[in-house]
Protein backbone atom coordinates (compact mmCIF):
# COMPACT_ATOMS: atom_id res chain seq x y z
CA UNK A 1 0.00 0.00 0.00
CA UNK A 2 1.34 3.45 -0.87
CA UNK A 3 2.05 5.56 2.19
CA UNK A 4 -0.08 8.71 2.61
CA UNK A 5 1.62 11.94 1.50
CA UNK A 6 3.53 13.68 4.25
CA UNK A 7 2.09 16.78 5.83
CA UNK A 8 4.23 19.75 4.87
CA UNK A 9 3.24 21.75 7.93
CA UNK A 10 3.05 21.05 11.62
CA UNK A 11 2.30 22.65 14.92
CA UNK A 12 6.02 22.30 15.75
CA UNK A 13 8.66 23.88 13.51
CA UNK A 14 11.03 21.46 11.85
CA UNK A 15 8.74 18.43 12.13
CA UNK A 16 6.40 16.71 9.72
CA UNK A 17 3.48 14.56 10.67
CA UNK A 18 2.94 11.59 8.42
CA UNK A 19 0.53 8.73 8.01
CA UNK A 20 -1.45 7.83 11.11
CA UNK A 21 -0.25 10.82 13.15
CA UNK A 22 -1.54 13.23 10.52
CA UNK A 23 -4.82 11.33 10.11
CA UNK A 24 -5.42 11.37 13.87
CA UNK A 25 -4.84 15.13 13.97
CA UNK A 26 -7.24 15.71 11.06
CA UNK A 27 -9.94 13.42 12.46
CA UNK A 28 -9.68 15.05 15.89
CA UNK A 29 -9.93 18.49 14.31
CA UNK A 30 -12.98 17.47 12.26
CA UNK A 31 -14.78 16.20 15.37
CA UNK A 32 -13.82 19.32 17.34
CA UNK A 33 -15.11 21.56 14.57
CA UNK A 34 -18.38 19.64 14.35
CA UNK A 35 -18.85 20.13 18.09
CA UNK A 36 -17.97 23.83 17.95
CA UNK A 37 -19.61 25.05 14.73
CA UNK A 38 -21.97 22.29 13.59
CA UNK A 39 -22.39 20.57 10.25
CA UNK A 40 -23.62 23.52 8.18
CA UNK A 41 -20.69 25.78 9.15
CA UNK A 42 -18.07 23.04 8.96
CA UNK A 43 -15.51 23.68 6.20
CA UNK A 44 -12.42 21.89 4.96
CA UNK A 45 -10.49 25.11 5.55
CA UNK A 46 -11.65 25.27 9.17
CA UNK A 47 -10.66 21.65 9.80
CA UNK A 48 -7.24 22.23 8.21
CA UNK A 49 -6.63 25.28 10.40
CA UNK A 50 -7.68 23.40 13.52
CA UNK A 51 -5.36 20.51 12.58
CA UNK A 52 -2.47 22.92 11.86
CA UNK A 53 -2.08 21.66 8.31
CA UNK A 54 -2.83 22.86 4.82
CA UNK A 55 -6.18 22.20 3.20
CA UNK A 56 -4.35 20.45 0.34
CA UNK A 57 -3.54 17.67 2.83
CA UNK A 58 -7.29 17.16 3.25
CA UNK A 59 -8.25 17.37 -0.41
CA UNK A 60 -5.59 14.79 -1.32
CA UNK A 61 -7.53 12.30 0.78
CA UNK A 62 -11.17 13.38 0.72
CA UNK A 63 -13.14 15.13 -2.00
CA UNK A 64 -15.64 16.76 0.36
CA UNK A 65 -16.38 17.46 3.99
CA UNK A 66 -18.94 14.65 3.88
CA UNK A 67 -16.24 12.14 2.91
CA UNK A 68 -13.92 13.49 5.61
CA UNK A 69 -16.52 13.30 8.37
CA UNK A 70 -17.58 9.78 7.40
CA UNK A 71 -13.93 8.67 7.55
CA UNK A 72 -13.41 10.41 10.91
CA UNK A 73 -16.44 8.76 12.50
CA UNK A 74 -15.69 5.34 11.01
CA UNK A 75 -12.15 5.47 12.39
CA UNK A 76 -12.90 6.74 15.89
CA UNK A 77 -16.39 5.58 16.96
CA UNK A 78 -16.02 2.86 19.63
CA UNK A 79 -17.22 -0.57 18.57
CA UNK A 80 -20.15 -2.02 20.52
CA UNK A 81 -18.49 -4.32 23.04
CA UNK A 82 -18.88 -8.02 23.35
CA UNK A 83 -20.79 -8.77 26.53
CA UNK A 84 -19.23 -11.35 28.86
CA UNK A 85 -21.42 -14.12 30.20
CA UNK A 86 -22.25 -12.68 33.61
CA UNK A 87 -24.81 -15.36 34.39
CA UNK A 88 -27.59 -12.79 34.75
CA UNK A 89 -29.64 -11.26 31.93
CA UNK A 90 -30.21 -7.96 33.74
CA UNK A 91 -26.50 -7.44 34.40
CA UNK A 92 -25.64 -8.25 30.80
CA UNK A 93 -28.26 -5.91 29.32
CA UNK A 94 -27.20 -3.11 31.67
CA UNK A 95 -23.53 -3.65 30.78
CA UNK A 96 -24.37 -3.44 27.07
CA UNK A 97 -26.63 -0.39 27.21
CA UNK A 98 -24.19 1.52 29.42
CA UNK A 99 -21.47 0.89 26.81
CA UNK A 100 -23.79 2.06 24.02
CA UNK A 101 -24.46 5.25 25.98
CA UNK A 102 -20.71 5.78 26.43
CA UNK A 103 -20.27 5.48 22.66
CA UNK A 104 -23.07 8.02 22.11
CA UNK A 105 -21.24 10.54 24.30
CA UNK A 106 -17.75 9.87 22.93
CA UNK A 107 -16.38 12.63 20.63
CA UNK A 108 -17.37 10.78 17.41
CA UNK A 109 -20.72 9.82 18.93
CA UNK A 110 -21.46 13.45 19.83
CA UNK A 111 -20.41 14.53 16.35
CA UNK A 112 -22.69 11.97 14.73
CA UNK A 113 -25.66 13.02 16.84
CA UNK A 114 -24.99 16.68 16.01
CA UNK A 115 -24.93 15.87 12.30
CA UNK A 116 -28.19 13.94 12.47
CA UNK A 117 -29.87 16.90 14.18
CA UNK A 118 -29.10 19.36 11.38
CA UNK A 119 -28.23 17.38 8.25
CA UNK A 120 -29.75 18.46 4.96
CA UNK A 121 -31.88 15.97 3.03
CA UNK A 122 -29.23 15.63 0.28
CA UNK A 123 -26.70 14.26 2.77
CA UNK A 124 -29.06 12.43 5.13
CA UNK A 125 -28.92 9.05 3.39
CA UNK A 126 -25.15 8.71 3.81
CA UNK A 127 -25.28 9.39 7.54
CA UNK A 128 -28.40 7.32 8.15
CA UNK A 129 -26.58 4.39 6.55
CA UNK A 130 -23.54 5.15 8.72
CA UNK A 131 -25.65 5.04 11.90
CA UNK A 132 -27.25 1.80 10.76
CA UNK A 133 -23.91 0.15 9.97
CA UNK A 134 -21.85 1.40 12.92
CA UNK A 135 -24.45 1.67 15.67
CA UNK A 136 -27.71 -0.17 15.16
CA UNK A 137 -26.61 -3.33 13.35
CA UNK A 138 -23.74 -4.17 15.76
CA UNK A 139 -25.84 -3.27 18.81
CA UNK A 140 -28.73 -5.44 17.61
CA UNK A 141 -26.40 -8.37 17.01
CA UNK A 142 -24.86 -8.18 20.50
CA UNK A 143 -28.26 -7.68 22.17
CA UNK A 144 -29.69 -10.70 20.35
CA UNK A 145 -26.75 -12.80 21.56
CA UNK A 146 -27.36 -11.69 25.15
CA UNK A 147 -31.07 -12.50 24.89
CA UNK A 148 -30.38 -15.97 23.47
CA UNK A 149 -28.09 -16.67 26.41
CA UNK A 150 -30.91 -15.59 28.69
CA UNK A 151 -33.30 -17.99 26.96
CA UNK A 152 -30.80 -20.83 27.39
CA UNK A 153 -30.50 -20.04 31.13
CA UNK A 154 -34.27 -19.90 31.56
CA UNK A 155 -34.24 -16.18 32.41
CA UNK A 156 -35.98 -15.10 29.20
CA UNK A 157 -39.23 -16.50 27.84
CA UNK A 158 -38.66 -18.98 25.04
CA UNK A 159 -41.27 -17.22 22.88
CA UNK A 160 -39.64 -13.79 23.28
CA UNK A 161 -39.46 -11.78 20.05
CA UNK A 162 -35.68 -11.38 20.10
CA UNK A 163 -35.55 -9.25 16.93
CA UNK A 164 -38.02 -6.76 18.41
CA UNK A 165 -36.28 -6.50 21.78
CA UNK A 166 -32.86 -6.23 20.15
CA UNK A 167 -34.07 -3.03 18.46
CA UNK A 168 -35.59 -1.52 21.55
CA UNK A 169 -32.64 -0.34 23.66
CA UNK A 170 -30.62 1.57 21.04
CA UNK A 171 -33.81 2.84 19.38
CA UNK A 172 -35.17 4.32 22.61
CA UNK A 173 -31.90 6.07 23.39
CA UNK A 174 -31.71 7.52 19.87
CA UNK A 175 -35.38 8.59 20.06
CA UNK A 176 -34.78 10.35 23.38
CA UNK A 177 -31.70 12.11 22.03
CA UNK A 178 -32.83 13.06 18.52
CA UNK A 179 -36.62 13.31 18.55
CA UNK A 180 -37.19 14.50 22.11
CA UNK A 181 -33.96 16.49 22.36
CA UNK A 182 -33.30 15.06 25.81
CA UNK A 183 -30.11 13.90 27.47
CA UNK A 184 -29.49 10.20 27.91
CA UNK A 185 -28.23 10.63 31.46
CA UNK A 186 -26.18 8.11 33.43
CA UNK A 187 -29.29 6.69 35.10
CA UNK A 188 -31.19 6.15 31.85
CA UNK A 189 -29.73 2.69 31.01
CA UNK A 190 -30.87 1.33 34.40
CA UNK A 191 -34.38 2.76 33.98
CA UNK A 192 -34.56 1.38 30.45
CA UNK A 193 -33.51 -2.11 31.54
CA UNK A 194 -35.63 -2.29 34.69
CA UNK A 195 -38.80 -0.56 33.47
CA UNK A 196 -38.95 -1.53 29.79
CA UNK A 197 -36.80 -4.51 28.88
CA UNK A 198 -36.98 -6.79 31.92
CA UNK A 199 -40.80 -6.75 32.24
CA UNK A 200 -41.08 -7.76 28.57
CA UNK A 201 -38.77 -10.75 28.72
CA UNK A 202 -39.27 -12.38 32.11
CA UNK A 203 -40.86 -15.87 32.06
Amino acid sequence: MTAPPADMSSSEPGTRRRGEALLRAIFSAALDQLRDVGWRRLTMEGVAACAHTGKAALYRRWASKEDLVVAAIESTLPDPPGVPDLGDIRKELLFLIERVREAMYSPPGCALRAIMNEIEHDHAKVFHELVQRLVFDPSRSVTAEVLRRGVARGEVRADTDIDLLADLGPAMMMYRSKVCGGEVDEGYPKRLVDNALMPMLRP
